[in-house]
């Protein structure tokens, strides 16, 4: 199997150098700022756990003071964060030097494109990563600030050994930065506002995706010259939010947080643009006098305010001048409301703006002037637009029957809705939707309840900013908790009061959200229905005949356990796929990835090929969130290889279903899947649901407690007051179980699963085998589980299972214990490894360099939850905790 990893050509003693450095730093700070006698514990504990003698290492840390805990907890969580800089400066490293010299890797754009049957695929592709406010990265802002510096410095070490950088100054700056990064709080004391998400999150434009972005459209367009490919197509590539937008659970985004983040992202790219015109403004110094210009720069140029008597024949600086101002008028137009000059009303009279400058130079043999700077310029603004991220609404679907149950009664239609059968209250949203133009909120405002008038502020603003920066500015609007026609129908109808939805017409596309194992099964029956119906048939004409469906990966893990979700979502999207060509339309989706395995997570490259065949109908969309944002976009470089691995699956992916029929095809495979999945979910809800003493064991044996009270983002961990696992998030599901090295969700009920299927007959093993070897799904299904499974460690889980008051409690942990034991040995007996993570040396390596710090961590971490669960730590000391669950998951990368 194919690792989607780089794989380093670089010596990994260079690594190990770098990784060297930044420890002696490091410890070069800590001693400055500590007594000598803690500085000598810190050092002993750092050689202990490169030995790997945690009983030794267990011994000091119980006896640590609270002051050394705290200062020892800081250390080594900055630990990880420094050995995950130097990886991912090796990533960046490898990428520049695999493209240049034109090496092949898993992922890599001219491989996908080279190998097309069918280039039509291309015409309409679009990849769009989707960043979400599901905050696991608990480090601030400045730390993410301080990374991104320190990154920048060490990339220049290479130089530095060449002798092409002076080694003390640059040792100098790195010294001053880890110096600053040991003296700031490494998360936050005051709970994120979703304003402060916002910002954060659009500080990665600035960062990496702008850059990336650009430089991955400019190697498309390159490579579609190459392979005499002639498209239209200039967004193959686009971005998703739904910071400001996504209200389901969180009652701080509202009307003004969504123009809040339409309007941030304005102000960013159009300040990006007026940058990038100033800078071709100073470049393009060319003469008429000697480089001719079109008549259209000509016209261009005089209607720019610049006459001084020195740019008369400076044609294009006048040019770029006008259309500078244009867009400054514009930019006050969008933020301000103020009418002055010209400005654009459209990107597209931006764009036709920059294509004179464009066609100018190039009917002129400047060819060359047009690469770099101005091809990133127009690639950036075909992409970006005035805004950069396509937000998404999304609520759920009790909210929304809610609010239509308040209006129908106002509007003295019908009194108690929500009484109502579903088939009565689809006939009565239909009727509204199709006989009655007018709106049902015509009564009072005052009257009105605080949750309708919020839902209607939010979509009247949807509706300005369409209007204000265009129609996909907004696309989209996800109903969580889907489960009958009628939930998308109310949501129409709640479209319709702001003139978002009308009889013949959607503005927006109306989004279920599959999420529980039951709402999948059921998703077929529902959107036949839903897609049967004369006046969606005319929504879904009025959006390119595209339906997208959103499919939630965490909750049905969570509802089923690993193996289940898994297996449900595949036959989900087998099922709703053949609706396209049923009602001749093209059905998307939406996948809603967590971090982790247990939240859909796993290398997306390979979670992209491994979908059903005919599922990647142009268009794909997939949610990114917590510290996986910082991982794979941290950087320019980082962000490329990402994205390029996106863009270059899904054309792999859908090139591939240009083939005739695979293994998944075969009857018997769905028959073996639906036997061992159904053993799996029996075993995950035998544990998680029907034992007993589960419940405390999670609330005792993991730190979900300290992890509620983490100031991790503006979303409560739960919809309500928790009072069994089903009301829980996901996010802090998975991450307590992530914390206390179990990663439960990623495996529990695998082994059981597979080894009754095995134990049935002695060809079953074989079948499982050839599965592993030829089928995508399977093949990233167990691979996946193999990677979680690697990350756990089992000794420390039983540390926080002592933790557990009773011991009928503790018991669970035997019982997770078997079935880990049982999972390792038929998941390396079907892949036919000895050890987990045979094929992928790049994590194997990538973990020996920072697991035992992690782990120390953990230890850490279980010696301040005793001592404040007995009441020995004050309220003040629980920060400390919350420093150790920040480095555990800065260790494991994607825990969230």
């Amino acid at each position: 199997m194919q690792n989607t990893r780089l794989e380093s050509n670089v010596n990994e003693n260079i690594i190990q150098e770098e990784i060297q450095i930044l420890t002696e730093m490091l410890l070069k700070a800590t001693q400055k700022m500590i007594s000598e006698n803690t500085f000598e514990k810190i050092v002993e504990l750092k050689a202990l756990a490169d030995e790997k003698n945690y009983e030794k290492l267990n011994l000091i840390i119980k006896d640590l003071t609270q002051e050394e805990m705290e200062i020892v907890a800081n250390f080594f969580s900055i630990l990880p964060l420094l050995i995950n800089i130097a990886e991912d400066v090796d990533l960046a490293y490898e990428v520049n030097y695999k493209n240049n010299i034109g090496e092949t890797y898993v992922g890599k754009l001219s491989e996908s494109i080279k190998n097309i049957k069918d280039k039509n695929i291309l015409e309409n592709i679009n990849v769009v990563p989707v960043l979400t406010a599901h905050p696991t990265q608990v480090q601030r802002k400045t730390v993410l600030d301080l990374t991104e510096k320190l990154h920048t410095l060490l990339r220049k070490h290479r130089d530095v050994k060449n002798g092409l950088i002076n080694e003390r100054k640059w040792k100098n700056a790195i010294q001053k930065h880890i110096e600053i990064l040991t003296q700031s709080d490494i998360i936050r004391e005051k709970k994120l506002k979703v304003a402060n998400e916002i910002t954060n999150v659009l500080e990665y434009y600035n960062l990496s995706f702008i850059k990336a972005v650009a430089k991955l459209m400019t190697e498309y367009k390159l490579l579609l010259e190459e392979n005499k490919i002639e498209l239209k197509n200039e967004t193959p590539i686009t971005m998703g939010m739904w910071i400001g937008g996504d209200r389901d659970g969180n009652p701080f985004v509202t009307a003004e947080t969504l123009n809040l983040s339409a309007m941030k992202q304005c102000e960013l790219i159009i300040a990006y643009y007026i940058e990038k015109l100033n800078s071709l403004y100073r470049t393009f110094s060319m003469s008429s006098h000697v480089a001719k210009g079109s008549k259209e720069l000509e016209e261009l140029a005089n209607r720019s305010s610049d006459t001084s008597e020195y740019r008369e024949k400076e044609l294009y600086r006048r040019a770029i001048s006008y259309i500078k101002e244009k867009l400054e008028n514009t930019r006050e137009y969008l933020l301000q409301d103020k009418e002055i000059g010209d400005k654009y009303l459209t990107v597209d009279e931006f764009v036709a703006d920059l294509i004179i400058i464009e066609k100018s130079l190039l009917e002129n043999k400047g060819e060359i002037l047009v690469t770099g700077e101005f091809e990133e310029l127009l690639n950036v603004v075909k992409i970006f637009g005035f805004y950069l991220a396509s937000i998404d609404m999304r609520q759920d679907s009790s909210v929304y029957e809610a609010s239509v149950a308040e209006l129908l009664s106002s509007a003295n239609i019908e009194k108690d809705y929500s009484s109502l059968s579903e088939e009565e209250k689809c006939e009565l949203l239909l009727n509204q939707l199709k006989e009655d133009p007018r709106p049902l909120s015509i009564n009072d405002e005052n009257k009105q309840s605080e949750e309708l008038r919020k839902e209607l502020a939010i979509f009247r603003t949807a509706r300005k900013l369409k209007d204000k920066l265009g129609d996909n500015v907004i696309k989209q609007n996800i109903i969580s908790h889907t489960t009958s026609v009628s939930d998308l129908l109310e949501l129409a109808i709640m479209l319709k009061e702001v003139g978002l939805v009308g009889s013949d017409f959607a503005r927006l596309q109306l989004v279920p959200l599959f999420e529980t194992i039951e709402d999948l099964e059921n998703s077929y029956e529902v959107m036949d229905k839903y897609l049967s119906l004369d006046i969606v048939k005319k929504w879904v004409s009025d959006n390119s005949r595209y339906q997208e469906i959103m499919l939630g990966y965490s909750d049905s893990n969570k509802d089923g356990g690993y193996l289940s979700s898994g297996w449900s979502l595949y036959k989900a999207q087998q099922e709703l796929s053949s609706l396209g060509e049923k009602y001749n339309i093209k059905v998307t989706f939406f996948h809603g990835r967590g971090g982790t395995v247990g939240r859909g997570g796993g290398p997306s490259y390979d979670a992209i090929i491994s979908q059903p065949l005919g599922s990647v109908q142009d268009r794909i969309r997939l949610t990114e969130q917590g510290e996986i944002i910082a991982a794979k976009y941290g950087n320019s470089d980082a962000a490329y290889y990402n994205l390029e691995a996106l863009f270059s699956a899904v054309i792999h992916r859908m090139n591939a279903d240009k083939v005739n029929t695979d293994i998944r095809d075969i009857p018997e495979i769905q028959v073996i899947m639906d036997e061992i999945v159904e053993d799996s979910y029996n075993k995950y809800r035998e544990l998680v649901f029907e034992n007993p003493n589960f419940y405390n064991y999670f609330f005792e044996a993991t730190p979900i407690k300290e992890i509620s009270s983490l100031n991790i983002g503006s979303r409560p961990a739960s919809r309500k007051k928790i009072t069994d696992i089903g009301g829980l998030r996901a996010i802090p599901w998975v991450f307590s179980w992530s914390q206390s090295r179990i990663m439960l969700p990623g495996w529990y009920g695998v082994g059981t699963a597979f080894s009754n299927y095995i134990n049935k007959d002695k060809g079953n093993i074989e079948k499982l085998r050839k599965m592993y070897k030829e089928w995508p799904f399977f093949t990233s299904l167990l691979s996946n589980v193999d990677m979680v499974m690697a990350k756990s460690d089992m000794d420390i889980a039983r540390e926080y299972a002592n933790l557990c008051k009773e011991e009928e409690t503790k018991k669970i942990y035997e019982e997770i214990l078997r079935e880990w034991n049982l999972t390792k040995q038929v998941v390396l007996e079907i892949s036919e490894h000895k050890e987990f993570l045979e094929d992928n040396t790049y994590l194997t390596q990538s973990l020996e360099n920072r697991l035992q710090y992690f782990n120390t961590l953990n230890l850490i971490q279980l010696e301040l939850i005793k001592r404040s669960r007995e009441g020995k730590l004050l309220e003040s000391q629980i920060n400390t905790i919350h420093i150790t669950i920040n480095g555990v998951a800065t260790g494991l990368r994607n825990s969230g």
